[in-house]
């Protein structure tokens, strides 16, 4: 449920630029890129370029064109490049496809996993050693000799509800799980995950598109109040098969998680967490590889919820455990204190030290730098619409150091180097668009001549855009940051419509000082243009950098806390003089759907038009891992999930509602809509509704989706929320 429109995403490639577009060289001094199908590097320390695999040899014997690199890794000797092309999608990315391997020292391209069916490779991986590479195949791991070509395939009871090596659709999409393996550093063995999904029901969604008689299509998907998929955590022995299994608590009645597992930097112990049900406490376990014996070393406990992820602006895909002082200790993330801190602990568990301090929250660690004794990571004491780097010392002591230059005020996101010598710099505000450059640490100077941050800071002008941010306060004390976007030709003395844009859940932050605040890319035309006022809010609950009880203040609240905060908010902006009350509109899309009916719904007195896209109706159909973490358990407080359910209040319809969803969405489910419709036509309100035919979460596929889907979406704002002043 996690479509939230980052707005600098709708004008580069990510939030932040791909891995693959740039790739950071093991020394630090320089970087790979892909241009034009050739891997280019280029070094920082002597401003040169140079091909380091050309496109012509990366075409296989035979063919006339080179493969297409999707993305590619380097071998710890850097003589080996795996390639991974012909990507197809498993549920939201392309996560299986080929695999090639190029051999620098002989020069010799050639494919790995013959005999396996075109595009059945998903997250190959080359052993430490380099000799052999692993793969998961329809839900079995294989490990494949890379001298002789032999393929041994290393479990055998894969299938759709036992999943080996990678993950089930819950894991996936809340966890951020899909590689589920690991080489051991010695190259011996594979530590991997089992996931037992037979426990799972299954949501059929049924494609009746694409042959005259329907097809279903089940996928597993368990909603709140249902058991999780089980799971084991294995090692496999490379050299006969053999799988010891590590004896992990689990809760046989409620059932437990485990989402994050890694080599505790070393070939003979694993490091995992493990949650309860309620994601309220996290457990550190040290795992014995050859015993399979596990012991606690860690324990959290947070009254409403614990967050796994090092970052909250991008997803996680195993990104590994920081360890430091030579595997003597850790770095890991806790809201303990009431912000979101980060603290060394032992590796023995019994020391917890405080390396950032101050009251603030820190947002992703960006770099360890543990020669210079630093941990450089994101954070924004002052303005929560902002991003900067910091660092602190890693020993804990003096205080937490900007390193982003206080003149650049913004957005920065940072890809630091190998040794943290070097940076690539990321900048935009609402004014600026983004612009891309390298940078020195700690000092922040750009590589070339003349930063082109500083430039262009010099010459743009904050008024150029419609755009301005704000604070409201609302009538229960709650302060929340806002950006607006007024029309052209803005007459104060006059009355406009308001638009309001809308998520306001856990997983979202809205209000950014980026490039494009205040653009909407549903809107066929130009809104400002055409005469509306553009608004949007992050209520308590959002995750942004207030603090621990600003974020968790919705635990088991979520559809009404968050929707009171923007309501009483937007009671405060229609007391401006240029807001027409009459012509209130807000729209959003899967939690922000969710959000504009619960709006509609229980203020129709402020809203008078809404537009909702693939909403989650009823809190009891979603899925467990994210509805349960921030609701509890139905079996214990069934009647929150209800209070919190636009369901419930849709008998209070009153303004102009369009509704809009994809049949084939297997996020949130299309049962939303026909709950939903029933209850409408239950009490005889009535509304708009679309459906899409065999479309997903995102609505984006098939030809003229897009075009229909803005156009629909435009001329009901233009019906129903007339544009221009009064």
């Amino acid at each position: 449920m996690r479509i939230v429109f980052s707005i600098i995403a709708l004008f580069i490639s990510g939030q932040v630029v791909s891995q693959q577009s740039h790739q950071w060289a093991p020394d630090g001094k320089g970087y790979f890129s892909v241009k034009d199908n050739d891997i280019r590097f280029y070094s920082l320390s002597g401003g040169k370029d140079s091909i380091f695999l050309s496109a012509g040899e990366l075409t296989p014997t035979g063919a006339t064109s080179p493969i297409k690199i999707k993305s590619w890794t380097l071998s710890e000797s850097q003589d080996q490049v795996l390639i991974y092309t012909n990507a197809k999608k498993v549920w939201r990315y392309e996560t299986r496809g080929d695999y090639y391997l190029y051999n620098r020292k002989t020069r010799q391209l050639k494919k790995t996993g013959i005999g396996l069916a075109p595009s059945t490779q998903q997250f190959a991986k080359l052993s430490p050693d380099g000799k052999k590479l692993a793969y998961v195949v329809e839900y079995n791991l294989f490990v494949e000799d890379l001298e002789t070509g032999v393929i041994v395939q290393l479990t055998n009871d894969g299938s759709r509800k036992r999943i080996n090596g990678t993950f089930d659709w819950a894991y996936e999409e809340e966890f951020f799980c899909r590689d589920g393996f690991r080489w051991s550093p010695d190259s011996r063995k594979i530590a991997f995950w089992q996931i037992n999904a037979g426990v799972t029901r299954d949501y059929y969604m049924l494609n009746a598109t694409d042959s005259i008689y329907p097809q279903v299509i089940p996928v597993e998907y368990p909603v709140a109040g249902e058991k999780p998929s089980t799971y084991r955590i294995g090692v496999v022995d490379i050299a006969n098969s053999s799988i010891r299994w590590m004896q992990i608590p689990d809760d046989p009645i409620w059932g437990t998680y485990l989402p994050r597992m890694e080599w505790a930097a070393s070939s003979d112990e694993l490091i995992m967490q493990h949650l309860d049900r309620k994601q309220q406490v996290s457990t550190i376990l040290l795992g014995n590889s050859i015993t399979g014996e596990t012991r606690p070393i860690y324990i959290e406990k947070d009254s409403a919820w614990i967050d796994i992820l090092p970052s909250w602006d991008q997803d996680y895909t195993n990104g590994g455990w920081d360890w430091i002082r030579k595997g003597a200790a850790f770095l890991w993330a806790s809201e303990k204190d009431g912000w979101r801190h980060i603290y060394a602990i032992s590796r023995d568990g019994k020391s917890s030290q405080l390396i950032t301090r101050g009251n603030f929250d820190v947002m992703d660690i960006a770099a360890v730098d543990e020669k210079g004794n630093y941990l450089y990571y994101i954070a924004s004491p002052h303005n929560a619409t902002q991003r900067y780097l910091y660092r602190s010392r890693l020993d804990g002591k003096g205080e937490a150091e900007r390193v982003t230059p206080t003149n650049q005020p913004g957005t920065h996101y940072y890809d630091i180097s190998p040794g943290a010598r070097y940076a690539h710099h990321q900048f935009s505000n609402h004014y600026i668009p983004p612009i891309e450059e390298y940078v020195a640490l700690p000092g922040h100077a750009a590589l070339n001549k003349e930063s082109a941050v500083v430039e262009a800071l010099k010459t743009a002008d904050p008024s150029s855009v419609p755009v301005h941010f704000f604070t409201v306060r609302t009538m229960d004390g709650v302060e929340m940051d806002g950006w607006m976007a007024k029309p052209a030709g803005f007459d104060s003395t006059k009355k406009y419509p308001v638009i309001f844009y809308v998520y306001t859940e856990p997983w979202g932050q809205t209000v950014k000082d980026e490039f494009g605040a205040g653009y909407n890319h549903l809107y066929k035309g130009n809104l400002l243009q055409d005469g509306y006022i553009y608004i949007s809010l992050d209520n308590r609950g959002t995750p942004v950098p207030k603090g621990r009880a600003w974020r968790k203040s919705v635990y088991r609240k979520i559809g009404l806390v968050n929707i009171r905060d923007q309501a009483m908010a937007a009671k405060e902006i229609l007391k401006w003089k240029y807001m027409d009350a009459e012509r209130v509109a807000v729209w959003g899309w899967s939690g922000g759907g969710s959000a504009t009916l619960n709006l509609l719904f229980q203020y129709p007195q402020i809203y008078k038009t809404g537009i909702a896209v693939a909403a989650v109706a009823n809190q009891l159909t979603y899925d467990n891992i994210y509805q349960e973490r921030y609701m509890g358990l139905p079996q214990e407080n069934r009647d929150d999930f209800i209070k919190g359910s636009p369901l419930t209040y849709a008998k209070n319809l009153q303004g102009n509602l369009l509704y809009i969803h994809g049949t084939g969405d297997d996020n949130v489910h299309y049962n939303n809509a026909e709950m939903l419709i029933n209850e409408l036509v239950k009490y005889n309100r009535p509304f708009q509704f679309m459906s899409y035919p065999n479309r997903t979460h995102s609505i984006s596929e098939g030809p003229g989706t897009f075009e229909h889907l803005s156009q629909l979406y435009t001329s009901f704002l233009n019906t129903h929320c007339p544009p221009g002043s009064r």
